[in-house]
């Protein structure tokens, strides 16, 4: 399927220059479609364009802003189907989740399309002394200007959408550099957006390799990067210059099973193999460590082993696949070496641990040393590790022993355990009675350690890509 060639975007416009990027079906390995690649030229036009449009995006009213993001909304409702094959075939993500991303795309851009025209400031009570009776404060939000987004590969609708759409209902032009691997999405979203009044330079989508995107860090005429991807958005930061940034780095998520869990086991199980095996574990929140009372370990892990072995891997096309390809075959080599690592050291495999190409079993091990990478480090795949614990302070202690903190989960019926999951876990997020996968699109999202910096969600997402501006008026 597709086998037809994609333009970027610059300054709002399709550009076909070339067809150098060739996107892989990730699940047959054959070339699905070409991309057009921008050369050092046209990064700085869309630089300077989208610097040029700051003023004329600041004056969109915000009801404008609105119409935009509710034509998305529209045009994405009525592209369903082709977003999903799209995200099918360059994501190898199994298409009941690619409809369900779409879906959430939608929902991304609607949120948006609400917060266009929330009130954006608050009154300041000045009159605090004798000496300031008849001053008055105002606060407004007021774009930042010209915004930079990187993405990664794992959600190519979604998590552009979570940049996009903030920023047009802020009013900031933006240049966006969807990952390399999977560009189609982004590339359609643009094509929509495109249909629109925006004014020009007030968006470029630009497929860029690592090595040929370093202006979108460092060009100080942008005045935020947000950044989502790995570890690499600390080194981002360093060369970011005086621009704000906000980083969603990933994590290793654990997920506590508290004792009171016996008669809820199987929906407690049923929800860990979507959390930890929904789209191969290719999510910053997946479900990595599973950490269980001692008392219902044994059940729990039989009846998890159970499921995993039930899981249908293969062809993502097929409506009832739940697992599908990694993204490449470095990265389930990566992971497959990490699983071979931590067996050598000790660990025991429950399940799985067998990979063909790309497409690595859902795997499920216990007694994983607490220095193996694939305890330490985000797996982002289709691991998870189970471990026992006896009192809920070596719990929290557990799922503390970290060096991220993006989300965290924890099952459990006493309240006073869910308050301290909340009070204590060094977490960006705490999930009760459900897993850190769990995401709606208007929270705040993002972590702490080295998970990154900043919040996504629509509305504190603008608030990062605006300030605060003040004004004082004295009576008289």
């Amino acid at each position: 399927m597709l086998s037809k060639t994609y333009p970027y975007y610059l300054a709002n416009q399709a550009r076909q220059p070339n067809a150098d990027l060739a996107v892989l079906n990730k699940y047959t390995g054959k070339v699905a479609a070409r991309v057009a690649v921008p050369d050092a030229a046209a990064v700085e036009q869309a630089i300077a364009a989208a610097a040029k449009a700051a003023a004329p995006m600041r004056e969109v009213k915000p009801w404008a802003r609105q119409a935009v993001l509710q034509h998305c909304v529209t045009r994405f409702g009525e592209r369903r189907d082709e977003l999903a094959q799209v995200l099918c075939i360059e994501a190898g993500k199994p298409i009941r989740d690619a409809a369900g991303e779409v879906t959430r795309l939608i929902e991304t851009f609607r949120i948006g399309a609400d917060e266009a025209v929330r009130g954006n400031g608050e009154t300041l009570n000045l009159e605090l002394a004798s000496r300031l009776d008849g001053y008055h404060g105002y606060t407004r939000r007021v774009p930042l200007g010209p915004l930079s987004f990187i993405t990664p590969f794992n959600f190519p609708l979604n998590l552009v959408a979570h940049k996009v759409a903030p920023a047009i209902a802020a009013g900031c032009p933006f240049v966006l550099k969807p990952s390399e691997k999977t560009p189609l999405g982004a590339l359609l979203i643009g094509e929509i957006l495109a249909e629109t009044d925006l004014p020009p330079g007030a968006f470029s989508i630009l497929p860029l390799d690592g090595e040929h995107a370093a202006p979108l860090v460092e060009d100080e005429r942008f005045k935020l990067l947000s950044f989502t991807g790995g570890q690499l958005g600390w080194a981002l930061k360093a060369r970011a210059g005086r621009k704000k940034v906000t980083l969603e780095l990933g994590g290793n998520a654990a997920c506590i099973v508290d004792a009171d869990q016996g008669p809820q086991l199987d929906r407690v199980v049923e929800r860990l193999v979507f959390g930890a095996f929904y789209q191969s574990g290719q999510s910053c929140i997946s479900v990595q460590r599973i950490v269980a009372h001692a008392d219902i370990y044994p059940a729990l892990k039989r009846k998890l082993v159970a499921a995993v072995k039930k899981l249908k891997a293969g062809d993502p096309a097929q409506a009832d696949t739940f697992l599908g390809p990694m993204i490449d075959q470095a990265a389930a080599e990566r992971l497959h070496g990490w699983i071979d690592e931590a067996r050598r050291a000790g660990a025991r495999l429950l399940c799985g641990g067998q990979r063909e190409g790309n497409l690595l079993q859902a795997t499920l091990m216990e007694d994983v040393p607490a220095d193996a990478r694939v305890n330490r480090l985000e797996a982002f795949g289709p691991f998870a590790l189970l471990a026992p614990f006896s009192t809920f302070d070596q719990a929290i202690a557990m799922v503390n022993d970290s060096d991220y903190g993006l989300q965290a989960g924890i099952f459990s019926n006493r309240l006073d355990h869910a308050m301290r999951a909340w009070n204590e876990l060094q977490q960006g997020g705490v999930i009760v009675n459900d897993v850190p996968s769990f995401r709606v699109d208007s929270m705040p999202y993002g972590g702490v350690k080295l998970s990154g910096l900043g919040r996504e969600g629509v509305r504190y997402a603008i608030e990062d890509m605006t300030e605060i501006r003040l004004m004082v008026m004295r009576e008289g």
